[in-house]
C-alpha cells in the first residue's frame, strides 16, 4: 500500500526473494511511478524494475468498500508495507491496533518522511527532503557550488532497505513470540544513519563536515584523478600497504619509503599535496595505462562507469546483473539483476511490472468475491 519509490522498492526486494506481493493501486491511474521518466507504450521503463514479481490490484482505499477489502487481504498477510503520511491509515480505520487484533502476527512496515512520532510527523516528506535533513545534501558537491544531489533517489532507497531489514528482524522475532510489530522507518533517519563519523566529530571537536568534491578529508589518498585523455580514474590507495604499492607502481620509491606517510594520519596532513603528486603521474597516462598499472600492483582502482560501460562490462554479465525481460509488445528490455546473491535460496524474477489491475479479479476471487460482486465493485469505482 505505497506509491513511487520507498515502499514499493522495499516490497520489490521481498518479491524477488519469494514473497507473494500484492500491490494496491488507485483505480484508473495507478501508482504515479507508471508515468515517471521515459515511457514505452505509455508505461515507465522504471516501472518494470520497481514492480517485478508483484500482483496489481486496484482498490480505492478512500471508500469504505475498498477499506473492507484491504482488511480482508491484511488478515492473511505476513507483512504490510505502506508509505503514506502518518495518520492516513488511521483515518481509514487501518491502524495497526485494529489490524493486529485480527492478525496478531502482522508486521507493518511504515516508511515516512519523519517517522510516526515527533513534532514533524505530519509534514510531507520525499527522499530528497530526507537527504537534506539527514545531512547528505550538505556534504555533497564541491565547496564553490551549491549542495548537489546524488543522481538517484538514495534517501528513498536507503529507507526501503531499512524497511526490508526491519521486516526480517520482526519476522524472526515473531518466530519466538508469535506476535508482529510495527517497523517505523523515517527517510531522514535512514540518511542520517549512514553519515559515518559526522556527529561524533562535531561533538568532540566542533568540526562541521563540508563539501569536498571527490575527496574525503582525513582519508588519503582516495580521489578521482585526471588522465591524459581528459577522463578520470578513481584510485583508492588509502590503506597503508596499498599506499606503498601505489607509490612503487608510480615509480615513487621516495613516497613509499617516507615514514611520515606510512599511516593514514600522516598522509591526511598532506592530502592535497599527495593528490597532486598522484595526478601528475596519471595526467601523463591514458586510463588504460593507469588501470593496468593499478591492477598489476593490486591497488583498488576503476574508471568511472556510465551506464554504457556497465552494460558492456564482463563482470556485470558474469554476475547476472544485466538481465532481460519481455514486454507486452514482444520487445526485450534490459533490467538490473537481483541483490544480494544467496547460495541456496537465490532471488529471481520472471518478468516486468504488472498491468494496472491485472490481478484484481484473481485476488478478490481468492477472498470469496464472485463475478457479480466484482462487476458491482468495478461499476462503483471501488476497483
Amino acid at each position: 500500500m505505497g506509491a513511487l519509490i520507498a515502499g514499493p522498492f522495499c516490497a520489490k526486494i521481498l518479491a524477488e526473494f519469494g514473497a507473494d506481493v500484492v500491490k494496491i493501486e488507485p483505480p484508473g491511474v495507478g501508482d504515479a511511478l507508471r508515468k515517471w521518466r521515459y515511457l514505452k507504450d505509455g508505461t515507465s521503463l522504471w516501472w518494470h524494475v520497481q514492480s517485478r514479481n508483484k500482483r496489481s490490484v486496484t482498490l480505492d482505499l478512500r471508500k469504505p468498500e475498498g477499506q473492507a477489502i484491504a482488511r480482508k487481504l491484511i488478515e492473511r498477510a505476513d507483512i504490510l508495507v505502506e508509505n503514506f503520511r502518518p495518520g492516513t491509515l488511521e483515518q481509514w480505520g487501518l491502524d495497526y491496533e485494529s489490524l493486529s487484533s485480527v492478525n496478531a502476527g502482522l508486521v507493518m512496515v511504515r516508511i515516512s518522511g519523519y517517522g510516526q512520532t515527533g513534532p514533524y510527523r505530519h509534514r510531507p516528506g520525499f527522499g530528497v527532503i530526507g537527504e537534506a535533513m539527514g545531512g547528505l545534501r550538505y556534504v555533497t558537491g564541491t565547496p564553490d557550488r551549491p549542495p548537489s544531489r546524488v543522481g538517484v533517489s538514495i534517501g528513498d532507497t536507503l529507507s526501503a532497505l531499512y524497511g526490508v531489514i526491519g521486516a526480517m528482524f520482526a519476522i524472526e522475532a515473531r518466530h519466538r513470540t508469535g506476535k508482529g510489530q510495527v517497523v517505523d522507518v523515517a527517510l531522514y533517519e535512514s540518511v542520517f544513519s549512514v553519515m559515518e563519523s559526522m556527529l561524533p566529530e562535531f561533538d568532540a571537536f566542533g568540526v562541521v563536515r563540508e563539501r569536498t568534491g571527490s575527496i574525503l578529508p582525513g582519508i588519503a589518498p582516495t580521489s578521482a584523478y585526471l588522465c591524459s585523455d581528459g577522463s578520470f580514474v578513481l584510485i583508492a590507495g588509502n590503506g597503508d600497504s596499498i599506499f606503498k604499492r601505489l607509490c612503487l607502481a608510480m615509480g615513487r620509491d621516495d613516497l613509499a619509503g617516507d615514514a611520515s606517510l606510512a599511516q593514514n594520519d600522516g598522509r591526511a596532513l598532506r592530502q592535497q599535496w599527495l593528490d597532486g603528486e598522484i595526478e601528475a603521474w596519471t595526467r601523463a597516462r591514458s586510463p588504460d595505462e593507469v588501470l593496468a598499472a593499478m591492477d598489476k600492483a593490486d591497488v583498488p582502482a576503476s574508471k568511472i562507469y556510465s551506464i554504457r560501460d556497465i552494460v558492456a562490462d564482463a563482470h556485470y554479465a558474469a554476475r547476472a546483473m544485466i538481465r532481460e525481460i519481455t514486454l507486452a509488445d514482444g520487445s526485450r528490455l534490459k533490467v538490473p539483476g537481483v541483490v544480494p546473491k544467496l547460495s541456496d535460496t537465490p532471488g529471481d524474477f520472471d518478468d516486468g511490472g504488472p498491468k494496472l489491475g491485472e490481478h484484481t479479479a484473481e485476488v478478490l476471487r481468492s477472498l470469496g468475491y464472485d463475478d457479480a460482486a466484482l462487476a458491482d465493485l468495478r461499476q462503483r469505482g471501488v476497483t
